[in-house]
């Protein structure tokens, strides 16, 4: 055979096999979309928290069964006012986190409330390494020691297995009294700059060891008077402007996995519902800042909405704003069918046409998005 015959001969056999790789792929691809059912997209919406140092059944059937899209750890028992509830020692946690991650073959979120300073799951009591607060951090004002003290706290969580970190605060300490913020160290600064400048190095040293982040508490409850895990909040009268640009800076970076939204009422958004159930507050996020990343309530158990509304009209009203994730902490309240509850309630919506289903499908390749990112 001619040597150019032979060439182009292969040429065309390479072209043909190219051609048939990308079909099975996206075949596949289909394929494995086309197996998700409805039950199983509505639990990659659901996070929720459980007790024991090992997995219980429930939990490892839930996931087993894509009924929850993962769950959140706590070194402590809330009901129980005790210091036991999953976290025990560093070599005891590593083996829970790997026994939830065996029940699934797809990748779940394993999350975690590791701040720094006082906000800290995983503390030195415990054989963890000692982490400084945002205040101290914000207070140094040194870029390169937030980054530091950041990148301790990532290749911790690597190490343990936890693969999401709902930090950092980008909340401004407009009121330094505030009980669940300024009290407790959770700021940067008041100082907008500070606040951005350091949040990003905790995403970035976060980013480093494929630690996903969540900021946090959108739009805004650095200003408020209250806590919303005690009760109703209403930052209407102290809320500033301001206190959206922390947000609006780093999406507009292209850095930002999460946004948790906050249950703070604002009249300036939204006159009837706080921010978790508001499409109105939401939208700001979505169409204003362009954000089509996912979005995580805060814990549907604190006082601020769960002493005010029902499960059903919680569920539905933040489904309906555009709420990505239902964060069930089973800390406040416990409930082993929470996330039955909150699947069975959207199923109804469904069929009752409270909810569009394009909901759940957007929602669904958000988070899908994102996992993809763990694998």
């Amino acid at each position: 055979m001619n040597f150019y015959k032979y060439l182009n001969y292969n040429k065309i056999w390479v072209c043909i096999m190219l051609i048939i790789c990308t079909f099975l792929v996206l075949s596949s691809v289909f394929y494995f979309n086309s197996r998700v059912t409805l039950n199983e997209k509505i639990g990659q919406m659901i996070l929720v928290g459980f007790r024991g140092y090992d997995a219980p059944e429930y939990i490892k059937n839930a996931i087993a069964n894509r009924q929850i899209s993962g769950v959140i750890l706590f070194d402590y028992d809330v009901i129980k006012n005790k210091p036991e509830r999953n976290i025990k020692s560093p070599s005891q946690l590593k083996k829970l986190v790997s026994k939830l991650k065996s029940c699934s073959s797809y990748p779940i979120f394993v999350a975690i409330d590791q701040e720094g300073g006082k906000i800290t799951r995983l503390n030195s009591e415990k054989g963890f390494p000692d982490t400084l607060s945002a205040k101290a951090l914000g207070d140094a004002n040194n870029l390169d020691s937030t980054y530091k003290n950041s990148e301790i706290i990532a290749k911790n969580l690597q190490s343990l297995g936890i693969n999401l970190n709902f930090a950092p605060v980008v909340d401004l300490n407009i009121n330094p009294d505030n009980p669940a913020i300024g009290k407790k160290e959770r700021s940067y600064s008041a100082n907008l700059d500070i606040v951005v400048n350091h949040a990003r190095q905790v995403i970035l040293a976060h980013k480093k060891y494929n630690i996903l982040t969540a900021i946090k508490h959108f739009p805004g409850h650095g200003s408020s008077k209250s806590d919303s895990h005690e009760g109703f909040v209403d930052a209407s009268d102290v809320w500033q402007k301001i206190e959206l640009v922390p947000y609006r800076k780093l999406i507009k970076e292209g850095n930002v996995d999460i946004v948790m939204i906050a249950h703070i009422f604002n009249k300036h958004f939204d006159k009837d519902f706080p921010a978790t159930l508001s499409k109105n507050t939401l939208n700001i996020l979505r169409n204003d800042m362009d954000f089509d990343g996912v979005i995580i309530s805060d814990d549907l158990q604190m006082k601020a909405i769960a002493s005010r509304y029902a499960l059903k009209e919680l569920v539905l009203k933040m489904l309906n704003a555009g709420i990505d994730i239902f964060l069930v902490c089973n800390n406040l309240d416990y409930d082993e069918n929470i996330h039955i509850k909150i699947k069975n309630i959207i199923l109804e919506g469904i069929k009752d046409g409270e909810i569009n289903r394009k909901r759940i499908d957007e929602s669904y390749e958000r988070i899908k998005k994102l996992k993809n990112r763990l694998k």
